[in-house]
């Protein structure tokens, strides 16, 4: 009897995608992310013997890893198909060690999307575990760990215990805080606008805006002056100087990337980072789809490179055809630029069949998969499509010594926009009657208006993910987890879904600036990315890459132990007394979060949680709904279960599911003090006791 192949996949969803595929020769296991790492209770590292990393087996595979060793004894051939990207590798690189296969053998597959073809096909290619991908990511395994075992115990020591520092973590918290002294030290400028309402003989109204005073950008700062160009505007008499009518065609975005898909699940659906590549691991990994069986939905979900495979292009291009017409297919394909720092390792994210509608497929997915995939999915078809045309008018009209503008843009061909609505700004409703130039125009309104200039608004999820890849700080596998740890670790804390930094989190900064500058230095970061990628190509050696941050970075910390001295931050009142003796309660920070604990420690040693379960289940994990308070004191609703679930409400949940749409049922409570259970999906609109009426409109 034959023996099997035995694939080895990273995660059990995947795991149980492939058995369906591969059928009986084969058998699949899940080695559920890394079996070896770096031990947590020590460096790990032997800084004396070229930065050699000690890996350890992770506390709790043991079990698992000396089953998949029992089966790669049984099997006839092992394949290696974890993640393909330098993550997967190093895992890969792991097994093989583990389970002892030779060095050199053909046992390493890799697939980006999850499909019978694309996994019989990885199968016929397979390859050597690629030792340049593997070092790159030790590399930047043993930097992180250098920073963080080293920088951390330093700020136990001079700030708070349970503090954390990581190379490219600082840098995020860096960005937000100066984003956050920008907007304390603006100072509003006032400027006025000024429209004025014109129509030609047959009283056909437009609107134009003042731009120019004697052929010279023009700007009004002051009341006075704004008067004064108002008393002249009155009594001036409007001539068209000059109409251009044009056609101006829009392409369409390039389909998503890791970190654009991450800015547009924010914007569109209010996703957070960690929550958008959950789901989208789900949507990857495959699920199960009626008659078609188990089949992953996308391709792989971490990727920086805008391409996108011909075989994909020629059937997006037959069912852009079908389903809207030949008018819709541009004539030459469209193709996207990646930025110079891509690695183009991996396609785009796209769905791996266009013929897998959003709608088609919606009953088999839930709530959140279908929103993302739905994304996903017109983003990509849309990106394959022709640009959308608009008819442009542009008229400029002289005032005396001023000049207004005029302008008019209308849809005249939808193309891409027939799936994917990106942006409405190309179009302006402001109707221009047919104009001749020197022809003269009626007044019969002046507009003005008096505007402050806005400081730089803080970050939210989608403006730091781009800025961070704007300025190559980590790579798509990275941002969610560092979002993920500066909230943890109290350094930054979202206020109305932008990061605003704390005290802490200004010390932080301020101390790591002073005394470790390349730590904090972005276009530092930016550059070892960069070596990094030199790693992978086989262009540079890692240890070398080590070798020559640590040393300066060690002569930094050894100044640094001696020249920082204990930093006190004072704890903040929690507003209410101890039970037990009647001091103020203060909030502490602990290994789990914030907690209330008695100022009259150590005589007295009372805590309390500073949260409260309403007795209502969370609707999207089961785990209990805790009432929570913002630092400004105002009261939410939270999953318990958080960050794993981020459930959170503004309105008491009440348990039960809207029945419409399937979202949570809230309590809203109306000025008038009147309570009424709507769902807490804007878009749904639904509310009990009004079931007979339309509440779509």
């Amino acid at each position: 009897m034959a023996k099997s192949t035995l694939v080895i996949v990273e995660s059990a969803a995947k795991a149980k995608t492939l058995g369906k595929f591969l059928g009986k020769g084969y058998k699949v296991k899940a080695s559920v992310g890394h079996i070896k790492d770096l031990p947590k209770s020590k460096l790990g590292i032997d800084v004396e013997n070229n930065f050699e990393p000690q890996y350890i087996t992770i506390r709790g595979k043991g079990p698992l890893l000396k089953e998949i060793k029992d089966e790669s004894q049984k099997a006839g051939k092992v394949l290696l198909a974890t993640d393909p990207d330098r993550e997967g590798e190093a895992i890969a690189w792991h097994l093989q060690n583990a389970i002892k296969i030779p060095e050199g053998s053909n046992c390493r597959i890799e697939f980006y999307e999850i499909t019978k073809d694309a996994v019989k096909n990885a199968i016929k290619h397979s390859r050597p575990v690629d030792m340049d991908r593997v070092n790159a990511q030790q590399a930047r395994r043993v930097l992180d760990r250098l920073v963080g075992y080293t920088l951390s115990p330093l700020l136990w020591a001079k700030i708070r215990k349970g503090l954390s520092a990581g190379r490219v973590q600082s840098v995020a918290v860096r960005l937000i805080c100066e984003r956050e002294e920008e907007i304390n030290k603006f100072i509003p400028e006032e400027y006025w606008t000024i429209e004025a309402a014109l129509s030609d003989q047959k009283a056909q109204a437009f609107n134009a805006r003042l731009t120019s005073y004697n052929n010279k950008k023009f700007e009004i700062s002051n009341e006075t002056d704004k008067d004064d160009v108002v008393s002249y505007l009155k009594n001036a008499k409007y001539t068209v100087v000059k109409v251009e009518k044009k056609e101006k065609r829009k392409k369409p975005g390039a389909p998503f990337i890791t970190s654009t898909l991450q800015q547009e699940a924010s914007k569109r659906l209010g996703f957070y980072s960690k929550r958008t590549m959950k789901v989208a691991q789900e949507l990857y990994e495959g699920l199960e789809i009626g008659k078609e069986g188990t089949v992953g939905l996308i391709t792989y979900l971490r990727t920086d490179s805008t391409r996108v495979a011909s075989i994909a292009k020629e059937e997006t291009a037959d069912f852009i055809r079908d389903q809207f017409g030949a008018q819709y297919i541009p004539e030459v394909p469209n193709e996207y630029k990646s930025k110079k720092t891509a690695q183009d390792a991996h396609e785009a994210i796209r769905p791996t069949s266009v013929t897998r509608t959003p709608e088609g497929i919606k009953s088999y997915l839930s709530r959140d998969q279908y929103r993302l995939y739905k994304l996903i999915w017109e983003r990509f078809v849309a990106s394959q499509m022709s640009a959308g045309v608009y008819d442009t008018i542009l008229v400029d009209i002289a005032a005396g010594e001023y000049g207004f503008r005029a302008n008019s843009s209308q849809i005249k061909f939808a193309g891409y926009k027939k799936v994917y609505k990106d942006s409405d700004g190309e179009e302006v409703k402001n109707p221009i009657p047919e104009l001749q130039s020197q022809q003269e125009l009626v007044l019969k309104d002046l507009k003005p208006e008096q505007h402050f200039t806005q400081p730089p608004p803080r970050y939210n999820e989608a403006s730091l993910v781009k800025m961070l890849e704007e300025k190559s700080i980590g790579r798509p596998s990275t941002y969610a987890p560092i979002i993920d740890t500066i909230l943890k670790r109290n350094y930054v804390e979202r206020e109305s879904k932008q990061f605003k930094p704390t005290e802490l989190g200004f010390i932080v900064v301020d101390l790591l600036k002073e005394h470790f500058a390349n730590i904090l230095d972005v276009e530092f970061t930016a550059r070892l990315e960069e070596e990094l990628d030199l790693v992978e190509e086989g262009g540079l050696e890692w240890k070398k890459v080590i070798r020559d941050f640590y040393e300066p970075f060690a002569v930094d910390m050894e100044k640094a132990k001696n020249l920082i001295e204990k930093i006190e931050i004072k704890d903040e009142e929690a507003g209410k007394e101890c039970s037990e003796c009647g001091k103020p309660l203060l909030i502490k920070y602990g290994r789990f979060g914030k907690f209330l604990a008695c100022s009259g420690f150590p005589e007295c040693r009372h805590t309390e949680s500073m949260t409260e379960e309403i007795g209502v289940k969370c609707p999207q994990c089961d785990g209990p709904i805790l009432a929570l308070k913002t630092k400004k004191g105002r009261r939410f609703y939270g999953c318990s279960n958080y960050p794993q679930c981020e459930f959170k409400s503004w309105n008491k949940p009440t348990g039960e599911k809207c029945p419409r749409c399937g979202d949570a049922m809230v309590e809203k409570v109306h000025k008038s003090k009147e309570v009424e259970q709507v769902c807490q999906n804007s878009e749904c609109k639904y509310i009990k006791g009004n079931e007979g009426l339309d509440c779509s409109i």
